[in-house]
């Protein structure tokens, strides 16, 4: 996508959406918008590197994954598949998969580019395509977790590909930044919405009406639930603080919010 292009008017709104509309809505979302994602904010996450939010936290630095050489890791929503390509870099055996093809096609430029190779497959969260008990580490970094209606089938299908005792590890928009505007500055400071309401951001396109992007939230204790249900114990939670010096905005996400309210949470949950 050409970051100068006018984009589509949208409108916001806050209602039930489904899979179906999920995945429709962010299949083509991501296709259209991987360019600019990529040219935006590639340098930062590093063609080899393993960034958890846009705090800048790496892997390297939280130890969330636990060991990863030797060891079989699946990416769930890999986009161009930088963190892969960084635990394939210390020994792991580290596959990708994504609802976006443009982003695999990324993925796969950034392979010949690094030298850095990942296999990847187009796929959903919902319907892993392997085999049961195939993996030792499953992770997402802000990838397919929150974009997933049925996300019971999501946490299930994790704990299916894993052996007994993997890990489960994944980051997302920290659930009490749903209490704000999706604003950078002082007037994302202000809470305008109840952290208990559990209805789906929207974006729709005016000149369809056709539903283009959706952003599903669940609460801490939504998650904590939806692990315990599906077999897992949770051993850390992360909330990542701003780093002082650090001015990059994404988002919604700036160093004037970081520095009062968390912006990421990472979950790491073990297979009992």
């Amino acid at each position: 996508m050409d970051a100068d292009q006018p984009q589509p008017p949208v409108r916001v709104e806050r209602r039930p959406v489904d899979e179906a509309e999920s995945r429709r809505a962010n299949g083509p979302d991501w296709d259209r918008y991987a360019d600019e994602y990529q040219a935006t904010h590639g340098e930062f996450l590093g063609d080899v590197g393993f960034v958890w939010g846009p705090e800048g936290l790496t892997e390297a630095e939280a130890r969330v994954l636990g060991p990863v050489a030797d060891r079989d890791v699946l990416e769930v929503g890999s986009g161009a598949g930088q963190c892969s390509r960084w635990v394939r870099a210390q020994g792991g055996r580290a596959i990708g998969l994504d609802l976006s093809f443009r982003q695999l096609q990324h993925s796969r430029r950034i392979d010949l580019g690094s030298g850095v190779g990942v296999p990847s497959v187009l796929g959903t969260a919902t319907h892993l395509p392997f085999a049961d008990a195939s993996f030792d580490v499953v992770f997402s970094s802000f990838g397919a977790l929150q974009f997933v209606s049925d996300i019971d089938l999501a946490v299930g299908e994790a704990a299916r590909v894993l052996r007994p005792g993997g890990r489960f590890a994944f980051s997302i928009t920290h659930p009490t930044r749903w209490m704000f505007p999706d604003d950078p500055g002082e007037e994302g400071l202000v809470a305008s919405q109840s952290y208990w309401d559990r209805t789906p951001y929207v974006e729709v396109d005016d000149e369809t009406g056709r539903v283009s992007y959706v952003e599903h939230h669940r609460t801490l204790g939504d998650w904590v639930a939806l692990l315990a249900d599906a077999g897992f114990a949770l051993m850390r939670l992360v909330e990542p603080e701003w780093p002082e010096g650090h001015e990059r905005v994404w988002g919604g996400w700036s160093g004037t919010r970081g520095r009062f309210t968390p912006g990421t949470a990472i979950f790491a949950a073990d297979l009992r």
